[in-house]
This record gives structure tokens, C-alpha cells and sequence, in this order.
């Protein structure tokens, strides 16, 4: 029988786990949790060392959109009491950027809602961009806009963007209950986009949405054919006025189990905890960071997070540290570094760091 040292030995010779391993660590009974994530935190570690690169977002765009996205309250028809506001200015937008990068994050991820950008959209946010540079030359900047059409990742690349968000959130079978506006084959046409203009490619998941361990797996599997070199895990967060609002599926053992599977599919690539780690990691939040190599510091798009003092005494009571802006990854493999509540103030108080 696969044990979890020998799916980690795997790992670190990066050979992918076969569909049974990543099942045997999906279906793991809690007694033996503590060896599955001492395993992937081997990997992490050998990979990251103690590190814990801090990503920090900006909404400069929220609600108003079309798409009927299951999970989100921003979606077409959502009754989520949340801000809604166009386009920040670029001064507004360089502000709160620099929150983040004071409280020490290496990366700021520029999101705006919608089915995706106008190429006028793709033109305001250049001089955003530029702001951030000159103020932050080391900081990377990652953009998620939603579907890119043909030329717009040449373009965002050229205004000086760094890497491009655009998650699958789940399997090909099963996302048409999740959304019918766009389909999977449109979210993975993006991703391969962003990559071929050179930006460096971030996608992950969403877990929580009434997914099967076989749906979780292969959501991982058409992740790993995209080679992203950044994935981010999101929990559900069953926002009220949402079709999944109720939805409590994830208990700690369960996110981290979740995690550990992330891990051993991607051995060398950013592994992100990002929204709803608070609320279902809960204390467990330590061993995620453990399996993990990256967080969200502060709040999120339309709903709160941890206080960022709060993740950095979190990162520092793990024993891990906080990797600054421009510094590589402490891998030993000479691997390339990376190309709820609602939140009341929207954009008129500043972030929670």
C-alpha cells in the first residue's frame, strides 16, 4: 500500500502521483492526518525552505458583472450585500497597493470583476502598473481580469504586468454546475494565453462546491498539463444571495488533505492558501503554512480576512519567515522562480494589514 513517505519520495523526484495515491490521500482517515501533512511539508520545505511569500489584492473593480458564477457574490442576479464600484483611478489603486507592499508583500494582484476586460480596460490599467513599478521597482504585479481575447496578454505584458490569474476551480465534467455564461475549455484558452505572452501563470482551485475526491483530482490533473507556476487554493465561502449559500462541506482535516493532494501534484510551484482559509483552516491555519509556501495577507475581494498583524505573527509563530519582494524561492532543485463576512467599507477605509 502507498504510504504517504513514499508519495513524498515521489515527489521530490518530481514524478507525478498516480489517481489511487492522490485518493488514498483524499480519503485518509484523521489518525494518520499528521503523517500526510509531515510528508508534504517535507516537500514544502525541501522546495521553500521556511519562506512564506505574502500576495496582496487589490479590487479595483467590484460587482456589476455578467457571468453567473455559483460561488461568487458578485455574480449576474446576486443578492450579497456588497460594494459595487467601477474602475479605481490609478492613484487610489497605487494607494492601496502600498498597504500591502508596507506589510510585506512580495506580490500585488490587481482583480476587477467581469466576464473579462475591454481593450480599453487593458489600456487604464497601464499606468496603474507603471505606478506600482516605480514605486515598488522589486514587487511583482499579477493581473486577473477574467477572459482575455486575442492580444490582450501580449498587451497587459507590455504595460509591465508580471503574471496572470485565471482559475479552473474545478473539473471540465462538472463545470456547468457551477456556471453556464463561459465553459472550462474558455478559462483554460485563457491561461494558455496568458503563458504564451510570457506572463507567469497563476491558477488553482476553489473546494467546498459539492465536488467528488475524482472531481478534485482531476481539476488538479488539467492544472498540472497548464504548468502554472502558482496555484492557489480557495475555500468556498457560501456568501448570502448566492446559489451555494449553506454550503459547509470543509472541516480542517478535509483543507488540509486538500492541500497535501496540491503538494504532491505540484512538488515545486508556488502552492497559495488563499480565500476561506480563515474560515475553515481555522486553528489549523499553522500546518496549511507547513504544506503551503504562500498566502493572501488581509482581506479579499468582497469579504474579510485575517488581519495581516495577525498572518504575520501566525508565519512567525510556525517558525516560517516571510519572503520579501525579489527574493527567490530556497529551492535545492535550481527551479526557476515564479514567472463571508462582507467587507462594509469597500474602497473608502483602508485594507486590514
Amino acid at each position: 500500500m502507498t504510504t504517504f513517505d513514499s508519495l513524498a519520495e515521489k515527489a521530490l523526484r518530481r514524478l507525478p502521483p498516480t489517481r489511487d495515491e492522490l485518493l488514498r490521500v483524499l480519503k485518509g482517515s484523521d489518525d494518520e492526518l499528521m503523517e500526510l501533512v509531515a510528508a508534504a511539508s517535507r516537500v514544502r520545505h525541501h522546495h521553500f525552505g521556511r519562506l512564506v511569500k505574502l500576495n496582496y489584492l487589490v479590487n479595483v473593480k467590484s460587482g456589476l458583472c455578467p457571468e453567473n458564477c455559483s460561488y461568487c457574490s458578485q455574480r449576474l442576479g446576486s443578492r450579497a450585500g456588497i460594494v459595487k464600484y467601477t474602475w479605481l483611478d490609478p492613484d487610489r489603486t497605487r494607494e492601496l497597493a502600498s498597504h500591502g507592499v508596507a506589510a510585506g508583500a512580495a506580490r500585488v494582484c490587481l482583480v476587477a470583476s467581469g466576464r473579462g476586460p475591454t481593450d480599453r480596460d487593458v489600456d487604464r490599467l497601464a499606468p496603474t502598473v507603471e505606478g506600482i513599478k516605480r514605486d515598488h521597482p522589486d514587487v511583482e504585479v499579477c493581473a486577473c481580469l477574467g477572459l482575455l481575447s486575442e492580444g490582450q496578454a501580449d498587451r497587459l505584458r507590455e504595460a509591465g504586468v508580471d503574471a496572470y490569474n485565471h482559475n479552473l476551480n474545478t473539473s471540465e465534467e462538472r463545470y456547468s454546475d457551477i456556471c453556464s455564461t463561459h465553459d472550462f475549455a474558455d478559462r483554460v484558452a485563457t491561461v494558455r494565453s496568458a503563458t504564451h505572452a510570457g506572463l507567469s501563470p497563476c491558477s488553482g482551485l476553489i473546494v467546498g462546491m459539492g465536488e467528488s475526491d475524482e472531481d478534485l483530482i482531476d481539476a488538479l490533473f488539467a492544472l498540472r498539463e497548464l504548468e502554472p507556476d502558482s496555484v492557489p487554493v480557495n475555500f468556498l465561502m457560501p456568501f448570502e444571495g448566492t446559489p451555494l449559500e449553506g454550503t459547509w462541506e470543509l472541516t480542517p482535516p478535509r483543507c488540509l488533505r486538500i492541500l497535501a493532494a496540491t503538494r504532491f501534484v505540484f512538488p515545486d510551484v508556488e502552492v497559495r492558501l488563499a480565500g476561506g482559509r480563515e474560515m475553515h483552516l481555522r486553528s489549523s491555519q499553522p500546518l496549511g503554512l507547513h504544506i503551503a509556501d504562500s498566502i493572501f495577507l488581509g482581506d479579499y475581494l468582497t469579504s474579510e480576512g485575517q488581519a495581516g498583524r495577525d498572518d504575520l505573527a501566525m508565519i512567525a509563530d510556525a517558525g516560517l519567515q516571510v519572503r520579501g519582494a525579489g527574493e527567490k524561492a530556497a529551492s535545492h532543485t535550481g527551479h526557476a522562480p515564479p514567472r463571508a463576512r462582507r467587507r462594509g467599507a469597500g474602497t473608502d477605509l483602508p485594507p486590514n494589514v
